[in-house]
């Protein structure tokens, strides 16, 4: 089996290594590593793929992955790649968040028989004494070290509170304990922890005598520069409840010709060699590479039947089939007030295609806004109850998303 940090930079995970050959000769045999989740929502987003791929290529290649929660140090904040502080969250808060960001994972990691872990640091950061700790663990740091780390030296222009300056302490001994705890020596994350991760390592080596590593990833962007998982609507998330089946499937569909090849890297399982294949594709046929992409992130992310599903309303609306498609997003709207008519841009922003009437009545000007596949002449056009078809109203801006109205009895409009 092909080593884990070849198949990482063949697939383009890399961005930094402590020690690029003893990292190579540590992945020959079975390893423990880590890397720690943000709780500051119930759901992880697109931007957390990354990692998350990289753990599931890690236990694929016999090794065993700890997914850390920061339940403990989001009480702190990581000041890291941020420009102010983090609003302080409560425990509860945490907790719950938490819950959701394992089941998600779960469906890229096999937690049975102890094959991978699920830790959260609050077990043990929050029974710190703090006169021990700044004994046994704030000696070994230098503050002008700390303050050369870019993620310090970003905040200090804006400010940097003294519970965020604590922060590099808390992450190295999160590596310290699951060093003590579990063998962890290897610990990997985004570009902006390589300051934390290089002082996690360096305090096992004071204090253990032992030997760490880490890894960074590249920040993911897309070929018209955007972060990854960013949209008009905001962002992409893993759960299905944030961003449907269908969006999701949606979002790896619209990505650029160019990013396709190394997406299918990233992002999906596909042997290299396949992966090579499908992105050399060009012009139509570079469509079909798409839906592959498209289709097994689905599937990693919500199941084969989710991604299924997905496709086939993908290909019925763009087919310009059925307006019925159950993956499609759907939205109530009170059944009287539609009896009465809706002028087409404020359906369109009730709807949440559009953020705001305004950019409803651009968009309808346009030439961009339809109503069961029908384009719009004015932005004010009433649509009422003579437009439903089997139900429902397809909407539809440009031409890639979709909403599918439905009329609800008065006051129980809602979203699903």
């Amino acid at each position: 089996m092909k080593n884990a940090l070849d198949a990482f930079q063949e697939r383009g995970f890399i961005e930094q290594v402590t020690d690029p050959d003893a990292v190579r000769t540590l992945l020959e045999r079975p390893v423990t590593c880590y890397i720690g989740f943000d709780p500051t929502a119930k759901s992880l987003h697109l931007g957390s793929l990354v990692p998350i791929m990289s753990l599931a290529h890690m236990q694929r290649a016999g090794h065993r992955p700890i997914a850390l929660v920061g339940g403990g140090t989001a009480l702190v904040g990581d000041p890291s790649g941020k420009t102010e502080m983090r609003r302080i969250m409560s425990r509860e808060e945490i907790e719950e968040n938490a819950v959701g960001i394992k089941s998600q994972l779960s469906r890229f990691l096999d937690f049975s028989e102890g094959r991978a872990i699920m830790a959260n640091n609050a077990d043990w950061l929050v029974k710190l004494n703090y006169i021990d700790f700044l004994r046994d663990i704030g000696r070994h740091f230098s503050v002008n070290r700390m303050l050369a780390a870019e993620s310090y030296r970003m905040r200090l222009e804006t400010g940097l509170s003294f519970i965020e300056f604590n922060y590099m302490l808390l992450q190295s001994y999160d590596f310290l304990h699951l060093f003590r705890t579990y063998d962890s020596r290897l610990q990997m994350g985004g570009s902006d922890q390589w300051g934390n991760i290089v002082a996690g390592a360096d305090l096992i080596r004071r204090v253990e005598g032992g030997n760490a590593y880490g890894i960074t990833f590249p920040l993911i962007t897309t070929a018209s520069g955007t972060k990854m998982g960013k949209t008009h609507e905001g962002a992409v998330w893993l759960d299905p409840e944030l961003t449907s089946p269908y969006d999701y499937y949606q979002y790896w569909m619209n990505q650029d010709d160019a990013d396709v090849k190394r997406f299918l890297a990233l992002f999906t399982f596909l042997p290299m060699n396949e992966v090579e294949r499908l992105g050399s594709r060009k012009g139509a046929d570079l469509r079909a590479s798409k839906e592959v992409l498209a289709f097994e992130a689905t599937k990693l992310c919500h199941g084969e039947e989710a991604a299924e599903r997905a496709r086939d309303a993908s290909h019925r609306l763009f087919g310009g089939g059925a307006s019925d498609a159950d993956s499609v997003p759907t939205t109530g709207i009170d059944g009287e007030k539609l009896q009465e008519g809706v002028p087409a841009y404020i359906l369109f922003e009730m709807s949440g295609l559009c953020k705001t009437r305004g950019e409803a009545r651009r968009l309808i000007t346009q030439g961009g806004g339809y109503v069961n596949n029908e384009r719009l002449n004015a932005f004010d056009d009433r649509i009422d109850s003579l437009s439903l078809n089997g139900g429902s109203i397809l909407l539809r801006a440009g031409k890639k998303r979709y909403v599918r109205v439905v009329p609800t009895p008065p006051d129980q409009a809602e979203t699903g």
